[in-house]
């Protein structure tokens, strides 16, 4: 007869549990970064969770075997009050799906965790918050920004962990939400994966030739944030005959923005595509990316670019600016605001000694193969506290 075994097996540890909660299926950077995140969650065995206040948006076809739960009923019309509708609901969720972790997605979320906190108090998981924009916010009004400090103050205050998206960050948040150093980590923003990178790469040495003039591309909601305005203010200012610019997206500008381009006389050379998914062939057909934002963080689309092979004029909206484009190396930063040296800056960028294969292995930081496994080592810190 065999003798007992002296040592029992050490019980198993169930597999983390992380809540992702989005509004919608909407087009933006931070939500197909949470996306992506996610999915990568969920193919390393996490017990990923994934809550919506609704599944409308078009980058559900995107991700067609998602499936969130959501928030309320569907039936009821929240697209308009979408933060207060997960607000009232999400405390449920949380109760209800117990989480080890709440994974806040970007500044946009930020109140919902916020209020996670408030309400439910010490039932409330500790919250990892992915800081999505620029915090400095130079955009608002003067009377506007004491409160937002003191806003940025009380979430450096409530939030457990504060996570920027790019090493310049690091500073930024400390000053600004004055958050402890022990409570602020940086991981590049995931934005891709490495079969983008070779898809994109791919597509633009498969890409036809191009006829005369320049090609410019932008991508982004139809926003007041993404200051398109500005980009067509600059692109009549330089625009040769045979020069064209596309501005991939969609959203609420889409009327004001059209009537621009007639005003200046851009029919013919201006393209407003709508929401393009892959952007594939956008980015192949382009000679630069033009980013002419207020305000951002790490933008998704600066990885994109690169990835592809192209440089990049950008406003200096974020701190992250020149450290995404190798200061200097992929790209052209100009004032935020200033349509007279953005125009130049296109017109200069053909000059840029762009490097095209250390475009393609700075665009690498950003690979959701990177990131989901530093926000797991986050975040399973975050579990044991």
């Amino acid at each position: 007869m065999n003798a007992p075994s002296l040592a029992m097996a050490a019980p198993a540890h169930p597999p983390l549990r992380v809540l992702t909660f989005l509004h919608s299926f909407e087009p933006g950077g931070v939500e197909r970064v949470a996306l992506r995140l996610h999915h990568a969650w969920r193919a390393s065995g996490v017990d990923a969770r994934l809550v919506m206040g609704r599944t409308a948006g078009a980058m559900r076809r995107e991700w067609p075997g998602l499936q969130p739960e959501v928030l309320g009923s569907e039936a009821i019309p929240s697209a308009h009050w979408e933060t207060l509708w997960m607000i009232l609901h999400l405390p449920g969720a949380i109760r209800r799906i117990r989480p080890d972790v709440l994974f806040c997605a970007g500044n946009s979320y930020t109140i919902v965790a916020v209020m996670m906190r408030l309400l439910l108090g010490k039932a409330c998981p500790p919250v990892a918050a992915k800081i999505s924009n620029d915090l400095a916010r130079a955009d608002l009004p003067a009377l506007a920004r004491p409160f937002y400090r003191a806003w940025l103050r009380i979430q450096g205050r409530m939030l457990t962990r504060v996570v920027g998206m790019a090493p310049p960050m690091r500073a930024e948040i400390a000053a600004l939400m004055q958050a402890p150093a022990e409570r602020i980590a940086i991981i590049d923003d995931p934005s891709l994966d490495e079969a983008d990178i070779q898809r994109l790469s791919a597509a633009r040495v498969a890409a036809v030739p191009k006829g005369p003039g320049k090609r410019f591309l932008a991508i982004g909601r139809l926003a007041a944030q993404k200051n398109f305005g500005l980009l067509l203010d600059a692109f009549a200012r330089m625009a040769g005959p045979d020069d064209r610019l596309a501005i991939a997206g969609e959203g609420g500008e889409r009327a004001k923005l059209e009537a621009q381009v007639k005003r200046l006389c851009l029919e013919g050379k201006v393209r407003l595509p709508g929401h393009v998914s892959p952007l594939d062939s956008e980015l192949a057909a382009a000679d630069a990316l033009v980013l002419s934002s207020s305000y951002e963080g790490v933008p998704a689309v600066v990885a994109e670019a690169l990835a592809a092979g192209l440089p990049v004029v950008s406003t200096r909206c974020s701190v992250s600016m020149d450290d995404m484009l190798g200061q200097g190396r992929f790209g052209v930063l100009v004032p935020v605001g200033d349509a007279a040296a953005l125009a130049n800056a296109m017109v200069d960028i053909a000059h840029l000694q762009f490097d095209v294969n250390a475009a393609r292995e700075q665009a690498r930081r950003f690979t959701v193969e990177i990131a989901s496994h530093r926000y797991l080592a986050l975040m399973e810190g975050l579990a044991r506290v």
